[in-house]
């Protein structure tokens, strides 16, 4: 087992009858026991957990909490950054301009307002060009335009996008140092006719603040997006202008547009660059947007054109004569821009980690559901030879134990499916500590070989050991106290071992309570779990737990590991874990039937899967030395324990990613692509559980609710499981749970009980 250490996962606190006092472990530990010192160890670790750890629930919930709402404002700003979240693709066609001024529609390149309003526009002076770059700043092209305009000493004006600047700050940072201006092209590029002013501010502010951060600048210079000559200002577009106007915005457009956008030949964006007769021009390019590969070949010789032409170069305000648009910003907005652009940093070093991730888990998800596919058809088909058989028919009697706290409601179900068995048995229903009259109700059913074991409240582990303890045969089978058996369920049951290795046999459990949407869509989960995994996992012979609910084993097998442990809350699996390690066989037995009631609330649910979950990582740290043990517990920790751990840990820890991204490009870039793709997922889910069903010969009409627990119930036991990584990263202490229960889950018809003599 652990090799005589402690884990370190905590161990639960047991619920106890307020005058009950601690009783000795009923049975001694074997070599493989803790000890002493282990005892000395949990002893310490109780005393002090207790004090330290109230405030741990609360602490788990706003980490789990704070880790959805982490990843989904990654990838909200993330979005935002690449224009797929807020984006507004739409342009205005033209309108009538019959409320734009005429001097405003027949003047220069530059608009600017006076206080009240009335607004000047300004030409650029005779052969001097504005040499004005929109859309960037690029990783690729901006470079290599600045490059240029170094090689020849040529000053421009760069019209940046916001969300440039927080992926490119950098690039920001050479504009400014090589002499260049810098002015607003919004954060996102909308059109800005058909935003609010309160997107139009937005748009603005981010911007700055980007630039604040970059540069530790802010600019008043302003560029729409989608303008492009003064005098194609209509009635729609003009309100904006004023509103700038309005804000101290200096707008600019254009006099010559190079139309490089279209990716026209080199020669052909020289000629549409070149202004006419000696006038002097603003000139439209873009370093972002696209292949500018032609842009860069045609600015070096452009230049050079002009230039020999006896043109000069200049910014936009320097060609006016006018005052600096750039300066410097205050202290607040440079560290608020700072830590946009560190979070932008952090989402784009993070994103592409994540579609990685993605890709690992869709993988991952599709070659698990084909191999368990492949495992269970080769399962089956070898247990369907005729030549198949354990051995001779098991015969000898059997112990039944059943732990039961407070199961009123069941109990009698219970025990009455029991009495009808056709095989041998005595039963054992240890009662711990009930305070419903659970013991009176089963002592009142008067039945032959039923005999009633009361303990002060203990724990589940307590209680089976105290079971095995008071059983009178070597083969003993474990139920739980909602759990109903058919009649031939114990025979199947016990058929494995007339093998001689087998130490263990985990048997079919099967939702009882089926009726409800939660108990349907636990029926799928269980049928795909039982029919699937733990076919697979008995091919591999590596199988991680006899579930609770119906699990046979070897009175010796038991007893060399040492009984049943209260190291954790998943007493199955720390049970059927060890007994791997000590070289025992543990097989699962299709044909051995068990009807269980499962949660009928969200909140029950919870609290089962919650412990199930973290009792199943206590028990893989528990055993975690088998990784580098030798022999049957190495074989276990190189086979077994990996595929736990991924299957059952990371990969569903992960899964939420095809969700989330199937709901984000769903909205943000391709919803048909998006939803094709989690549909082609959807339909491999339905075949993998379609063949689970057929296995197992249930009915195909329960799987119509299959879609609908993709998309809720799936999503519940992802923050389940995230919730019980942080409880097992806290260190936090879990209580034993007892669920409330309604014994719905009625006795099979049976023939009259067989007697043990």
């Amino acid at each position: 087992m652990s090799g005589g250490w402690q884990p370190r996962l905590p161990r639960p606190r047991r619920r106890r009858h307020p005058a009950a006092e601690p009783r000795p472990h009923p049975w001694p530990r074997g070599r493989r026991g803790r000890g002493a010192r282990g005892r000395a160890v949990s002893q310490a670790a109780g005393a002090g957990a207790a004090a330290g750890r109230r405030a741990a629930p609360r602490t788990r919930l706003v980490l789990g909490a704070a880790t959805l709402i982490a990843l989904a404002c990654t990838m909200l700003l993330d979005g935002y950054l690449h224009a797929e979240v807020g984006n507004d693709s739409r342009v205005h066609p033209p309108y009538p301009a019959r409320h734009v001024p005429e001097r405003a529609l027949s003047g220069g390149p530059v608009l600017t307002f006076d206080d009240r309003g009335r607004p000047t526009s300004h030409h650029i002076p005779a052969r001097t060009i504005a040499l004005t770059f929109d859309d960037g700043p690029d990783p690729r092209w901006t470079p290599k335009i600045l490059e240029v305009l170094r090689d020849h000493d040529v000053p421009a004006t760069f019209f940046v996008l916001g969300q440039m600047v927080v992926r490119e700050p950098g690039l920001v940072r050479r504009m400014r140092e090589a002499g260049h201006e810098i002015g607003v092209h919004t954060f996102t590029h909308p059109d800005l006719a058909y935003q609010t002013h309160d997107r139009v501010d937005r748009e603005l502010a981010q911007t700055q603040l980007a630039l604040a951060g970059a540069a530790g600048i802010n600019s008043s210079l302003f560029r729409a997006p989608y303008s492009s000559q003064l005098s194609a200002l209509d009635d729609r577009s003009w309100p904006v202008q004023r509103y700038l106007g309005h804000r101290g915005y200096i707008s600019a457009f254009s006099d010559v547009d190079s139309q490089d956008w279209q990716r026209p030949p080199v020669e052909k964006i020289i000629r549409n660059a070149t202004p006419k007769a000696g006038k002097g021009a603003a000139v439209l390019f873009h370093d972002a947007g696209g292949d500018r590969s032609r842009t860069v070949a045609a600015l070096d010789r452009y230049i050079e054109r002009m230039k020999a032409k006896g043109y000069t170069f200049a910014t936009v305000t320097g060609a006016l004569g006018a005052g600096a648009a750039v300066h410097p910003a205050d202290g607040a907005r440079v560290w608020q821009g700072r830590a946009l652009i560190w979070a932008a940093s952090f989402t784009q070093v993070i994103m592409p980690g994540l579609a990685w991730l993605l890709a690992v888990v869709g993988v991952a998800v599709l070659a698990r559901l084909l191999m368990m596919l492949v495992l269970a058809w080769w399962h089956r088909r070898a247990r369907d030879r005729r030549r198949f058989t354990w051995g001779a028919d098991v015969d000898e009697p059997v112990s039944v134990i059943v732990p039961a706290y407070n199961e009123k409601e069941c109990i009698a179900n219970t025990v009455n499916s029991l009495a009808a068995s056709t095989h041998p048995i005595e039963i054992l229903v240890v009662d711990d500590g009930s305070t419903d009259g659970t013991a009176d109700i089963v002592e009142a059913l008067d039945l032959p070989n039923v005999r009633v074991l009361r303990q002060e409240n203990a724990g589940k582990a307590a209680a089976l050991n105290h079971g095995i303890t008071e059983a009178r045969f070597d083969l003993i089978v474990m139920m739980d106290g909602d759990t109903v058996f058919e009649p031939g369920t114990v025979r199947e049951l016990v058929r494995p071992f007339a093998h001689p290795g087998v130490g263990a046999v985990a048997g079919n459990a099967k939702v009882g309570n089926r009726s409800g949407l939660i108990g349907a869509w636990q029926h799928i989960e269980y049928v795909m779990g039982f029919n699937l995994d733990r076919r697979m996992y008995d091919l591999l012979r590596c199988m991680p737990t006899i579930p609770g609910a119906i699990g046979a084993f070897r009175r010796r097998a038991l007893l060399e590991v040492g009984g049943m442990s209260a190291d954790t809350l998943a007493e199955d699996t720390d049970i059927t874990i060890a007994l791997h390690r000590a070289g025992w066989r543990v097989v699962y037995q299709e044909t051995a039937r068990a009807w269980t009631e499962a949660p009928g609330t969200l909140g029950q649910l919870w609290r089962q899967r919650y412990r199930w979950s973290y009792g199943t990582m206590q028990a893989l740290w528990k055993h975690r030395r088998s990784l580098i043990d030798r022999g049957p517990s190495g074989r276990f920790g190189r086979v077994g324990m990996p595929l736990v751990v991924f299957f059952q840990v990371v990969a569903p820890l992960c899964a939420p990613l095809i969700d989330l991204f199937t709901l984000y490009g769903a909205i943000f870039i391709d919803p048909v692509k998006s939803l094709l793709a989690w549909s082609a997922l959807m339909l491999a889910q339905l075949l993998g559980a379609a063949y689970a069903f057929r296995l197992d010969h249930e009915r195909y009409r329960a799987l119509l609710v299959l879609p609908l627990q993709q998309i809720a119930y799936r999503q519940l036991m992802y923050v389940v499981l995230l919730h019980s990584c942080v409880t097992a990263a806290t260190g936090a202490l879990l209580p034993w749970q007892k669920l409330r229960r309604t014994g719905e889950v009625n006795t099979p018809r049976t023939p009259a009980p067989k007697a043990v003599r």
